[in-house]
């Protein structure tokens, strides 16, 4: 019974608990994330380990427990200990992606949907974060406007970015940008934010904002639990295109979702498929812009970052950024742009 154990925390710097941790998870046919910073365990009166969860920033992960306290609530001990934990730690808005078969589970212990998929499902601590995240950007009026949205990364923001948003901003009242905001890219979100900011300030009608929790990065996608045949980057896609389909898109009240063709990175084209699929359950149309091209080739942000790795701040990298990003580049690299030493 669930009453003759105990929840405690585990030390993640003690080789001790954190070997007991990773075995434990490996015999549940998982596998441990190795950017964990808190961990709680279900041990017997032996100190072995029969339930385990984890957290890295606001995401709850790592859940496992063993076959003999399934049906008892097991769960329930380990998020409340993981919501304390975090919330002492300043992370007030907690996130679960989980398999969608497990929703029962962590709806029962307080979480709610935001939106799920055939494969998994992302949960959270507050029944309206989406639309919460929604009232922060969207202004009086906005309704009746026709409203579209772009999401990119941007690292840095190019010529081909500018074009993308150029032909979004044509074709409706209000563009949305919204700018991923995870710190895992070869620039700083903060800046990545910026230079969009600084590259469409002559654009009337666009407003740029940091994409907060509920545009899924795959750097933080969790995968422990996912099988080695599953495709990651195709099941954070599906459901990040989910999310946005189901809860942002509705919220906003934006018709159209913008994208460039993608030729080259598949990831990129997994999601444009997820959108396909996915956006007109909320009555938004996917709408694809053919990729600005110089000299025979797309531009992109890739691109640049190879030419700033191999040849520093060459003349052919100005001929991919706006002036806003070259500028930013010259006071970011400085003098290795003589070497190319970035």
């Amino acid at each position: 019974m669930i009453e003759d154990y105990s929840v405690r925390a585990l030390s993640l710097k003690d080789p001790e608990d954190r070997a007991a941790l990773y075995a434990f998870l490996r015999a549940q046919g998982l596998r441990p994330e190795d950017d964990l910073e808190a961990a709680f365990g279900i041990l017997d009166a032996d100190e072995n380990l029969a339930g385990c969860g984890c957290a890295a920033g606001d995401l709850l992960k790592c859940f496992a427990v063993a076959e003999s306290l399934r049906g008892q609530n097991a769960l329930g001990p380990l998020v409340s200990a993981l919501v304390q934990e975090r919330f002492a730690k300043g992370f007030y808005d907690l996130f679960i992606v989980t398999r969608s078969a497990n929703l029962p589970l962590f709806t029962g212990c307080g979480f709610y949907e935001v939106a799920h998929t055939d494969a998994v499902a992302l949960l959270e601590n507050r029944p309206d974060g989406p639309e919460a995240f929604a009232r922060t950007v969207c202004r009086p009026g906005d309704e009746g406007l026709k409203t579209g949205a772009v999401v990119m990364n941007a690292d840095p923001f190019t010529l081909g970015h500018r074009y993308l948003l150029e032909q979004a901003a044509a074709a409706c009242d209000l563009l949305y940008v919204f700018v991923l905001e995870e710190d895992r890219s070869f620039f700083p979100a903060r800046d990545r934010l910026a230079l969009v900011a600084e590259g469409t300030q002559d654009m009337p009608n666009v407003r740029v904002h940091a994409g907060g929790r509920y545009m899924i990065s795959s750097a933080t996608f969790p995968t422990y639990f996912l099988k080695s045949q599953e495709n990651a980057a195709r099941l954070q896609a599906e459901l990040d295109a989910a999310v946005f389909a189901e809860r942002i898109a509705p919220s906003l009240h934006v018709s159209c979702r913008f994208v460039g063709e993608e030729p080259l990175d598949p990831v990129t084209a997994w999601y444009n498929e997820a959108l396909t699929s996915s956006l007109p359950r909320s009555g938004t149309a996917l709408i694809r812009i053919p990729r600005l091209e110089k000299g025979g080739s797309p531009v992109s942000a890739s691109r640049v970052r190879a030419l700033l790795r191999q040849q520093g701040l060459c003349p052919e990298v100005r001929a991919l950024v706006p002036e806003t990003t070259y500028a930013y580049l010259e006071r970011r690299f400085g003098d290795a742009h003589e070497t190319g030493n970035l």
